[in-house]
């Protein structure tokens, strides 16, 4: 039987988050059984990201001029990217059409749960006569879950030696932006005691590069590292500085280790109110003092707080944030419940969008 096509429309905005989900999104399905085509206007990424490629993902240039093949039978249309309209045209063409799905940015914010599943009949232009779906990652059951990908970060990472803890010394690893916030962060955190500072490519990594460190700390520099390294390196830390979207969600299901978030900053100050959102329920039930404390030091390194007087409790935190990770886990994940919605769909107009 043939296997269903999805194509993945993917447009990389800034840094790496995009191409990031994207790429985990098309190996989850093709590991499923799905035959994935990932249209992306910049695939640089991906030369370090995903070095040996997948079975079953064909990586294609952005279509600028009208494709060569026919539209899959489900259309995801990545954070709101724009399809050119000559793959919108060619999707209204086809009969039946196409399961045309945006996948949206993750957020904790309330709306979500409201506006996931919604339609989006096309009355005019090329796509005239389509429905297009919105679908919303999350942290609750009334939303699309995260990506698990938990097989991913299972092998060893292939790190250099001075890259590996010494006896009593803590890992942190540090992926995030640049920032004021920083240094005030490591400096609570590796207090009066050895540490290993992990720092992969970016704004962060050059800071910290001009930095003076006292005896006993050390700041080393890592190159870029594939998906399934990047995943271990956070395994195995006592602590993850993250940013962004697909490093945030990798923080929380591949590791143990509790992390703090450096959320992308937005000229208006929206991103105070994800955070705000995203902290109401990763500390919903944490002891009071913890959570409080917690809290100061996510709005610390994001520069919209004070910075606590102390660090929190390095134990119950850990003990908190694994009880979080244990519940997202048990939460159907993203391609479970794209898969099972595009089949829905698919099944209402008479096309096959599952493997199975």
């Amino acid at each position: 039987m043939t296997p269903p096509i999805w194509d993945v429309f993917c447009r990389v905005i800034d840094n790496h988050g995009d191409v990031g989900v994207c790429w985990r999104l098309a190996r989850a399905l093709a590991a499923r059984g799905v035959a994935v085509r990932l249209w992306i206007d910049d695939a640089s990424a991906l030369v370090w990201m995903a070095p040996a490629g997948h079975p079953g993902v064909q990586v294609l240039p952005w279509p600028e001029q009208p494709m060569a093949v026919t539209p899959g039978d489900v259309v995801i249309e990545a954070f709101g990217c724009e399809l050119p309209a000559h793959v919108m045209a060619s999707m209204a063409a086809c009969q039946p059409a196409p399961v045309w799905i945006n996948l949206e940015y993750l957020s904790a914010e309330d709306y979500v749960e409201r506006s996931h599943q919604l339609r989006s009949p096309q009355w005019h232009g090329p796509a005239a006569g389509l429905t297009k779906w919105f679908f919303y990652p999350g942290f609750t059951p009334r939303t699309g879950g995260l990506l698990h990908d938990l097989a991913a970060g299972k092998a060893a990472a292939a790190l250099p030696d001075e890259a590996i803890a010494r006896t009593g010394e803590q890992v942190i690893n540090v992926f995030c932006y640049r920032d004021a916030g920083l240094k005030a962060v490591l400096n609570a955190c590796a207090a009066g005691r050895p540490t290993l500072l992990r720092a992969l490519p970016g704004p962060a990594q050059a800071q910290l590069a001009t930095q003076a460190w006292p005896p006993g700390h050390r700041c080393l520099a890592l190159p870029h590292l594939s998906q399934p390294d990047f995943d271990c390196l956070l395994a195995c830390a006592d602590l993850n500085i993250v940013r962004g979207e697909d490093s945030f969600v990798r923080a929380q299901l591949q590791a143990d280790a509790p992390f703090l978030w450096h959320i992308y900053p937005q000229d208006d100050g929206a991103h105070a109110a994800k955070l705000d959102a995203f902290l109401a329920r990763y500390l919903d039930g944490a002891e009071p003092g913890l959570g409080s404390c917690v809290a100061g030091w996510f709005r610390a390194l994001n520069g919209l707080g004070p910075t606590p007087v102390q660090w929190p409790d390095v134990p119950a935190w850990r003990a908190h944030h694994g009880r979080w990770r244990q519940g997202l886990l048990a939460q159907p994940d993203l391609c479970t419940q794209l898969m099972r919605f595009a089949a829905h769909q698919a099944a209402r107009i008479g096309i096959s969008a599952d493997p199975g």
